[in-house]
């Protein structure tokens, strides 16, 4: 069974986009946290959070995977962005354990000229602190396109953050396809490389979620600019292989491409449609 779904708003309420999802034939979902461009979260009501959590369970929705801020920088040079980004995660978490059991997706973050190596042990004490084997949320490391000074653009840099995380069974992967070309992996000529590399280095155990998105670049461009499905550099049939392929086809699958909600429907019965014929 597959998952597809794509990024709604949390505005107007959690079981307001549980039931949105199912008005355009998804069955999972993301949400950020709070705006993606900073700022403060929006206040959860808790009997909103229990009905959102309801109509998942009695929708057979899969994992739900939240995304926070854009603007979360746990290995900045600039202490107090550091300081807010850790601030951010750490409530993030806290608001992450009104839906038990669903996955926080982030951007790991950019050094901004310290060095991928210090950047890495900034990220592991960030997570060091809120990863603990209370908490009910699995925490995911999204693949970067490593554009600039970002932090995640390969596989090693990964496997370097979880290898430091004390609480592994709370850490995993987001794979961003469009990132993940953008970084210099062929998912059009080798995907079967690709995520054979990616068992060797981090480990498929730990690949928990997908951000499917066409790219506007070529591979290895490193910039990260999405496209719609099949209107990119990977195209329609890498796109269809990696939504069938044996290692991915449970996972639940997120679209980011730029689309209004009709453009998402549209897409989400493409996907699904996929999905019935692997």
């Amino acid at each position: 069974m597959g998952y597809i779904g794509c990024h709604l708003s949390v505005s107007d309420g959690f079981e307001a986009m549980g039931k949105t999802m199912l008005s355009l034939g998804g069955n999972t979902f993301a949400f950020f946290t709070r705006n993606p461009r900073g700022g403060k979260s929006k206040e959860i009501v808790p009997e909103d959070a229990e009905a959102m959590n309801t109509l998942i369970k009695d929708s057979s929705f899969g994992p739900l995977v939240a995304h926070g801020s854009y603007t979360m920088n746990l290995c900045s040079a600039n202490e107090k962005t550091r300081e807010n980004g850790f601030d951010m995660l750490q409530k993030d978490i806290k608001r992450m354990e009104y839906f038990p059991g669903n996955y926080y997706n982030f951007h790991p973050g950019s050094h901004t000229g310290q060095g991928t190596e210090k950047g890495i042990e900034m990220i592991r004490d960030g997570l060091n602190q809120v990863i603990t084997p209370e908490i009910q949320t699995t925490v995911l490391l999204e693949t970067m396109a490593g554009k600039g000074s970002e932090v995640g653009g390969c596989f090693e840099e990964l496997r370097e953050i979880i290898d430091r995380v004390d609480c592994k069974e709370k850490i995993g992967v987001c794979f961003d396809t469009c990132h993940t070309w953008d970084g210099g992996y062929d998912l059009v000529n080798d995907l079967d490389g690709v995520l054979n590399r990616f068992d060797q280095i981090i480990g498929l155990e730990r690949l928990l979620a997908v951000h499917l998105n066409d790219s506007k670049n070529a591979c290895g461009s490193h910039k990260d600019r999405h496209e719609k499905l099949g209107q990119g550099m990977i195209g329609m049939d890498a796109m269809k292989r990696i939504v069938q392929h044996p290692v991915l086809s449970d996972l639940p699958f997120i679209l980011e491409t730029p689309n209004e909600m009709e453009g998402y429907r549209q897409e989400i019965a493409l996907v699904r449609q996929w999905m019935t014929e692997r």
